[in-house]
């Protein structure tokens, strides 16, 4: 007992040391460094240019996103609730495109967004596939040289893409950019060769390697700190889940993406097998992710996920770079509209009981669009 209370007083004395010998780093309110605190502050004014109420939309899809252990209804779709987070966590709302209701209530909604997300998934209904392309190609149709419209600027975001979207929709868009572009067509041939190779990669973490010289500005790592850049090489810090992708010899010997799409990292699979993580667009605000960034912070299904402070920072800076992007369309639709339509007006569906897949989902049986 008396040794403890012997050790209390130096204790206190090797913190007062410290606080004197640190005096000069020591952290001082206004009103002790002599600075009139009385006067109302000065808030910089916002930047026109910007929009700082951006709303996201996110397509569903196919499905209950538990393999039907939510629902037998075969018309239902669903976006898993991590997605919803993500962009809300960049400081974004969220409207749901709902692949299968009428398209005429689907394209009013997608007026609506100043940014999309495409998720990952096993979907293998034609008329999902079917409408990704037609959004792609409305969204990227805008974006051409000498156009205007209201969908200049948004930020798209591919996130795991099935491998049928790849070569359908992707390669063939692209294709039509660049025929558009430069009357090329050398990518024809590529259209009828699958570039995807089966890859060792569905539940695991792994790091991300950047490319040699590549430029990050402009980027979504353009604001990682310096220490956590280094920590995504060395790292596992993405989780990854997914049974197909492209090596880098495929990809920068394809036409139509290498002239479209710079690789920004690259990563290892469990047979030390190489493949394209993360792409650019060159000239465009498009993304395309062959891991999961949104799993880190809002998933806990997999023993697998990175769920460190590290982990959760990519998380962050990810939906960060998302929304700065989507703050920079120049859509502004009606408020009402917007209200009307956003995923507060949806409950989600808690399924992580399982212990496997989603722990939320937002469950879409019937069209709720109202305009």
């Amino acid at each position: 007992m008396w040794r403890y209370c012997f050790c209390l007083p130096l204790l206190l004395f090797d913190i007062g040391v410290a606080k004197a010998s640190d005096s000069s780093a020591s952290i001082f309110l206004p009103s002790q460094t002599g600075v009139d605190g009385s006067r109302s502050p000065v808030c910089s004014s916002p930047d026109p240019n910007l929009n700082y109420r951006p709303v996201i939309g996110i397509l569903s899809h196919p499905g209950d996103g538990a393999s039907g252990r939510l629902t037998n209804d075969t018309s239902s779709t669903y976006i898993a609730a991590s997605y919803v987070k993500f962009a809300e966590a960049g400081g974004a709302r969220v409207i749901p495109l709902i692949y299968n209701e009428p398209e005429r209530l689907l394209f009013q909604k997608l007026e609506l967004v100043n940014g999309v997300i495409f998720t990952g998934g096993w979907a293998k209904k034609y008329q999902y596939f079917d409408i990704v392309k037609k959004i792609f190609n409305v969204l990227f149709g805008f974006v051409l040289p000498g156009t205007f419209s209201v969908y200049n600027t948004i930020p798209i975001f591919f996130m795991l893409l099935h491998r049928k979207l790849w070569r359908e929709m992707m390669l063939e868009s692209i294709f039509q950019y660049m025929a558009f572009a430069s009357d090329s067509s050398l990518c024809q041939l590529s259209l009828v060769r699958d570039i995807l190779e089966r890859f060792d990669a569905e539940d695991n973490a792994s790091s991300l390697q950047f490319v040699e010289n590549v430029n990050i500005q402009g980027t979504l790592f353009q604001r990682f700190p310096p220490e956590l850049l280094k920590k995504l090489s060395t790292d596992c810090l993405v989780m990854q889940k997914h049974k197909y992708g492209i090596t880098p010899a495929n990809f920068r010997g394809n036409p139509a993406l290498s002239s479209f799409f710079e690789i920004i990292t690259t990563c290892v699979d469990e047979n030390s097998k190489t493949y394209v993580s993360t792409v650019k667009a060159k000239r465009y605000p498009i993304t395309g992710f062959q891991w999961h960034p949104e799993k880190n912070a809002f998933e806990w299904g997999s023993s697998q996920i990175p769920h460190s402070e590290d982990a959760i920072q990519v998380t962050q800076h990810a939906a960060s770079y998302l929304v700065s992007e989507a703050r920079k369309s120049k859509n502004r639709p009606e408020s009402k509209k917007v209200l009307s339509n956003l995923i507060y007006n949806y409950k989600p569906t808690y399924c992580g009981y399982a212990g496997r897949g989603y722990d939320e989902v937002y469950l879409f049986t019937q069209p709720r669009a109202r305009f």
